[in-house]
Order: structure tokens, then C-alpha cells, then sequence
């Protein structure tokens, strides 16, 4: 090869299993299955909304729904489990079997938003929104934003935010295993042993 020329290497070509992202979307084989929405360098509190999406992921789409409403309204919490340090305590933290809990409006409006896009996304390739739920949740940080403040003696300190990269994926619900019955049980071990 000639000196001064480049060539890409197959190995560390871009893309979502090189590029050191956490996302979740590139491992989904059918992506009509689903409904994703994402969104970048949203200037929204990571630490508030890491705690946000932990108590929404897992949820129906109507119950996400309705939680994050009325965290906006102040009439429901989410509880911090994680970054709870100087987090007050509440009574309606006991709903979610801890004390410490906020009211983080921003973060609920902007999952909100995503929730709904994905929503969207998800009627849009033909799923029924009754079925849909909050499958995954991926709430990283983005690169913090700088500022400065002047303080006394001259002195300057930096005043930074932590701005989020959020994906959210609803998935249909799967089916309930029915339960075994009391006889099935009891012909279980004659089956094994046969």
C-alpha cells in the first residue's frame, strides 16, 4: 500500500455493534414488530430521568401513560432508588415500597413525548395500543454542555448540565403461561419416571 492512503477496515467499519453504543434497537430482528423512539442530547436532568424510566419501564402503555401524567400534576411520585442522595421522603413513595421520592416534572414530559411518539410509531406498523407495553428503556449521557459562573476574588468555576440520550421500545405483551393444574401435577412425576 502507498504511503498517505487508507483504506477501511471491515472490522471497525461504523455501525451499531462498533460504534461503543448502548442502544438497544440494533439487536431487534423485526422492527415492525415494535414501536421505537428516540431522541438526543435532550437537555432534561440525566440523574431525574434515569429514575423516571426506571419506574416506567415494564409498564402497559396506558399505565406509563397515566403515571407520567400525574407525576406533571404532582398527585403520584416516582421513587429514587439510585441517585437518592438529599432526596426528601414522601408518602407517596409507599405505592412503590421505598420513602425517598420527586416529582421530576421535565423528565416526565419529555418521556411523555417519546412514549407517545413511539406509540405512534407502533400503530403505524400495525400494532393495537391496548396490547403495547414499555419493553426497554435506555437512558444515557450525553456529553455535558459547559458554562461558567464568576465567583468571588475572580475566581471561575464551571457550570455544567448533564444532558440525556433516551430510546424508548414498546413491545406487545406476551400471552400468560396458564397455570398447571392440580392433577396435570400430581401425573407430572409418573410422566418423568416413565
Amino acid at each position: 500500500m502507498e504511503r498517505g492512503t487508507a483504506t477501511a477496515s471491515p472490522t471497525l467499519r461504523p455501525g451499531p455493534a462498533t460504534t461503543g453504543k448502548y442502544a438497544s434497537s440494533h439487536l431487534i430482528k423485526d422492527r415492525k414488530a415494535v414501536g421505537i423512539s428516540k431522541g438526543s442530547y435532550l437537555r432534561v436532568h440525566y440523574k431525574n430521568t434515569r429514575e423516571t424510566a426506571a419506574a416506567v419501564s415494564g409498564l402497559t402503555l396506558a399505565k406509563a401513560i397515566k403515571l407520567l401524567e400525574e407525576v406533571q400534576t404532582h398527585t403520584a411520585c416516582i421513587p429514587f432508588r439510585r441517585h437518592n442522595g438529599a432526596v426528601g421522603r414522601t408518602a407517596q413513595a409507599k405505592v412503590h415500597g421505598v420513602v425517598q421520592g420527586r416529582w421530576p416534572v421535565k423528565s416526565a414530559k419529555f418521556l411523555l413525548a417519546l412514549i407517545k411518539n413511539a406509540q405512534a410509531n407502533a400503530e403505524a406498523n400495525g400494532l393495537d395500543k391496548d396490547e403495547l407495553m414499555v419493553k426497554n428503556i435506555s437512558v444515557q449521557q450525553a456529553p455535558k454542555m459547559r458554562r461558567r459562573t464568576y465567583r468571588a476574588h475572580g475566581r471561575i468555576n464551571p457550570y455544567q448540565s448533564s444532558p440525556t440520550h433516551l430510546e424508548i421500545i414498546l413491545a406487545p405483551m406476551h400471552a400468560e403461561v396458564p397455570k398447571a393444574d392440580e392433577t396435570d401435577l400430581a401425573a407430572a412425576p409418573e410422566a418423568i419416571e416413565a
